[in-house]
């Protein structure tokens, strides 16, 4: 797997556990979990898509 394909990966698992945590218990900046869920996607996806 490619390195940016895995960090995407990473980033995209830590924001989910993020906004469920928020979910469950709101807590201050929680809506940054939704640029990590972007971020981290992005990052996936344009790391699948270098060969």
């Amino acid at each position: 797997m490619q390195p940016l394909a895995l960090l995407g990966g990473v980033c995209t698992l830590l924001a989910l556990v993020g906004y469920a945590a928020g979910v469950a218990a709101p807590y201050p900046g929680r809506e940054l979990t939704l640029v990590g869920l972007m971020a981290g996607a992005s990052l996936f996806f344009l790391g699948r898509g270098s060969a």
